[in-house]
């Protein structure tokens, strides 16, 4: 994981050298705060799975493009690692509870709008993003651990204040969501290899922070 996202990101580098606009090195820290989910796959049997994802701190990097004076494109990496306590049942395991070690990995493209104030010295921006998640989830109950790619998809707003001509601080807003992050293909049991969640249950992931933003070129 770690070795393909350096790839990407070294990639759109290279990309970049030979354009004449700003590239910039954005670095990330924010809180989460906490997401509930739950699903029913088979009523009639009463199996089902509901818990939360616990809040956290999420950090992270990406390499932006800035096109023109409006418009930005940014490859990004997020990382948090959390808990997720899930209650379940299925197959025989009534009522079952665990707390599950979940690391959630987004690999975003975000494109921005981009409104600069008269000074020049403060950017508001909005944007959107889309790309994948990569959750790792492990069951200390009996040592099993998963993993899942899913298709995610963002928002995001805030500011940029301008220190030096190099170097800003970022203050934003972000929401982020996978569809299934969370079910499909984890496993919830507690004895063996336990049993696959194959249903449709989003998650949605607001935080709040900043960073620090340095122009490379």
């Amino acid at each position: 994981m770690k070795k393909f996202i350096c790839a990407v990101l070294m990639l759109c580098l290279f990309s970049f050298e030979g354009f004449s606009q700003d590239v910039r090195l954005n670095v990330y820290g924010s809180y989460a705060f906490a997401d509930k989910f739950d699903s029913y796959w088979d009523v009639g049997n009463n199996y089902y799975y509901s818990g939360r994802i616990e809040d956290g701190f999420q950090w992270g990097g990406g390499l932006e493009y800035v096109v023109n004076d409006v418009v930005g494109v940014e490859v990004l990496y997020l990382r948090q690692d959390t808990n997720s306590p899930t209650r379940y049942s299925y197959s025989g395991f009534v009522d079952q509870r665990t707390n599950f070690d979940l690391g959630i990995n987004y690999i975003m493209v975000a494109p921005a709008r981009y409104f600069k104030a008269p000074s020049g010295n403060l950017e508001g921006f909005f944007g959107v993003m889309g790309g994948l998640v990569v959750a790792e989830l492990y069951n200390p109950d009996n040592g099993n651990s998963n993993n899942a790619t899913k298709m995610a998809w963002g928002l995001k707003g805030g500011g940029i204040m301008w220190g030096s001509e190099r170097v800003g601080i970022k203050v934003q807003a972000q929401l982020l969501s996978a569809v299934q992050s969370v079910g499909g293909g984890f496993y919830f049991g507690t004895g063996g290899a336990g049993a696959g969640v194959n249903s449709y249950s989003s998650i949605y992931q607001f935080s709040l922070g900043g960073g620090l933003v340095f122009k490379l070129n």
